[in-house]
């Protein structure tokens, strides 16, 4: 099997060569939990758990990338960096067998069909797979993870808080992940939405996202990004709110800020140097734009993250 989007690779036989890995699980509430896994070394690595067929699986991977393996190993899917899955299927079983890549952070939640209709019991009409008549199927989708929960599984991975709050902070955190992943317009799909089918169309967006962040400091403007991607201005908008959850300039301060907080953590660079790598031209903007994104100022989190 290979990992396309990792440079990594193996095959069915040598599954059992490859060492095995151990999910940090903290239990939410019954029949909720919450799995993380950080691979710090350039080797893959193999973990597995039995889920039975009563809980939905939601995985992100963070960073690196995955492949999950079903059906005894004759059927394959990947995971990218940046990208989300969701997995349930109330007829079978679903026992987690990952291939994590190098340096690959994955989150992963597992809430029980029954939990999950509580917390969503208003909303069932909202979200594809808990109206009436899809209650019983099983259900599959991929997506990305946008900025906005990216903050969030960096704060799920990264805890630093006393042992003792884990189930707390993971709690909060969890409820949070979850609002996020189904405000992204969960019941988006190729029918509803024209656009997404056109895979060119798709790759334009994704040179959209990677240009602004080339061009932190000075940004294009719509206009000019419109342009450059060949993209009309209305599509591009649309495009990228469709793939994104955000706008295009949304999704900018979301990166800025969470680039700024990894700077602040490394503590390489003083509160200016980081505003400065952002693109903010004065400390004192920098400053209130991390408060807005945090509740905190620079200092504070510097202070608050030893």
């Amino acid at each position: 099997m290979n990992l396309n989007n990792n440079d990594f690779s193996s095959d069915y036989d040598s599954l059992k060569s490859i060492a095995r890995g151990t999910f940090i699980e903290t239990s939410i509430e019954s029949g909720f939990f919450l799995m993380t896994f950080q691979n710090d070394f350039e080797v893959p690595k193999l973990l597995e758990k039995d889920i039975d067929s009563s809980y939905i699986q939601f995985h992100f991977c963070l960073k690196g990338g995955a492949q999950f393996s079903f059906n005894q190993d004759t059927y394959t899917l990947d995971i990218p960096e940046g990208n989300s899955l969701l997995l349930y299927n109330p007829d079978r079983d679903l026992p987690i067998k990952l291939i994590s890549g190098p340096k690959a952070w994955v989150v992963t939640i597992l809430i029980s069909i029954k939990k999950f209709h509580g917390l969503f019991s208003h909303e069932a009409n909202y979200i594809t797979f808990l109206k009436g008549e899809n209650k019983l199927k099983k259900y599959y989708k991929d997506g990305y993870i946008t900025p906005s929960m990216a903050i969030v599984l960096n704060q799920i991975i990264n805890y630093n808080l006393n042992t003792n709050l884990r189930e707390l902070y993971s709690k909060a955190k969890v409820y949070e992940l979850l609002s996020l992943y189904f405000n992204k317009g969960e019941d988006v799909n190729i029918e509803q939405c024209p656009f997404l089918a056109d895979e060119s169309n798709v790759l334009k967006i994704k040179a959209a996202k990677d240009i602004v962040i080339q061009r932190i400091s000075e940004p294009p403007t719509l206009a000019e990004l419109s342009n450059e991607i060949d993209l009309s201005l209305k599509k591009l908008k649309e495009g990228f709110k469709q793939i994104y959850g955000t706008t295009v300039y949304g999704f900018l301060f979301d990166y800025k800020m969470e680039l700024a907080r990894k700077l602040l953590e490394s503590r390489v660079h003083n509160v200016n140097e980081v505003g400065l790598k952002v693109g903010y031209s004065t400390a004192s903007h920098f400053i209130a734009a991390f408060k807005k994104q945090y509740g905190i100022t620079p200092k504070k989190y510097i202070q608050s993250s030893n």
